[in-house]
């Protein structure tokens, strides 16, 4: 097997939009992804085929059986185990690409970590249904200049937002004020 990057990749690379000056930015890429359930799993395992440089996985949650049936980058022994989402899915990601690095981190994403969890990343993407957490990375985006897209879902529907600092709405612009909790629905 020809495991260089460069096999890897050939196929994206012949994509004219991509090319290989996109690849190889894609390579140099350092992504923190919030969140390692449906969405976060599958977005990280996006990332993790293209050949990001550098993903950085943040989840407080472990596995459960229920997670199995949409959350891809699980197994039954994880399941079994109550393995931490972001230890489990950065062993299962590092067997799909062993070339780029994994860092895992079993804790949430509050006020006072955010700018270690966030140092060196030039991209942020929000898979949790959490809105305390949304605004957090909202506001140290905006702060900080650092793209992100915010995913959610919930039962048959999703939504997306890509911010662009200085350049699009932020999260904030769309929704001002945190719903009320009884208004919140979540995958919980």
């Amino acid at each position: 097997m020809n495991a260089s990057p460069e096999h890897r990749h050939s196929r994206q690379e012949r994509f004219a939009p991509l090319g290989p000056e996109g690849q190889q930015r894609i390579e140099a890429a350092r992504v923190l992804v919030v969140g390692c359930g449906a969405l976060g799993s599958m977005i990280a395992e996006r990332l993790v085929r293209s050949g990001v440089g550098m993903l950085r996985l943040v989840d407080r949650d472990w596995v459960e059986l229920s997670n199995l049936q949409r959350q891809t980058l699980f197994t039954e022994r994880d399941a079994r185990e109550a393995r931490p989402k972001a230890a489990a899915a950065a062993e299962m990601l590092g067997q799909i690409n062993s070339q780029i690095v994994i860092e895992p981190h079993v804790e949430d994403v509050a006020f006072d970590n955010i700018e270690g969890l966030a140092a060196g990343c030039e991209l942020i993407v929000d898979g949790t249904d959490n809105f305390e957490t949304r605004f957090l990375v909202n506001d140290y985006c905006v702060k900080n200049n650092v793209p992100w897209v915010h995913g959610g879902c919930l039962g048959a529907s999703g939504q997306v937002l890509t911010v662009l600092p200085g350049e699009t709405a932020c999260f904030r612009c769309l929704v001002p004020d945190l719903p009320p909790r009884e208004a919140l629905q979540t995958c919980d």
